[in-house]
């Protein structure tokens, strides 16, 4: 090993450090539910954003996610970090069966056309399918 490498760490290894681990494992296609923290003068409460994941990227600390709703008859995406301090706290309300990574589709779709099929049960994890 070169001097290089013990004086500086690796960039997976401060990356580890950095991302949140309490966020669930959720993926475009997941209605989730994210609770973001407002500022308004001096004081602070919490907003609850409920919609359909659309986009997510990158999974390591500089992931990000996009979640869609539509209010009032009028379309409302938010973007988030992963790694943001205004996310408090994300929930997993549903799993959607979909095809895509990007659901950026949904934009010109509306009433049923834009509906997402619920996924009866979780995800098969890689382990639970080697072990057959």
């Amino acid at each position: 090993m070169s001097d290089s490498t013990k004086k500086f760490p690796s960039l997976a290894s401060i990356e580890a450090k950095l991302v949140q681990s309490s966020f669930p494992e959720f993926r475009a296609g997941d209605k989730v539910r994210v609770h973001v923290r407002i500022d308004e003068g001096d004081k602070e409460r919490i907003q609850v954003f409920e919609g359909v994941c659309i986009h997510r990227s990158h999974r390591g600390c500089r992931g990000s996610f996009t979640v869609r709703k539509v209010s009032h008859g009028i379309g409302v995406e938010r973007v988030w970090t992963v790694n943001s301090p205004r996310v408090t706290k994300v929930e997993l309300v549903s799993r959607g069966v979909v095809r895509r990574a990007k659901l950026y589709y949904l934009r010109e779709r509306s009433g049923n056309a834009a509906r997402i099929r619920e996924k009866i049960g979780g995800y098969k994890s890689a382990g639970a399918a080697s072990a057959r």
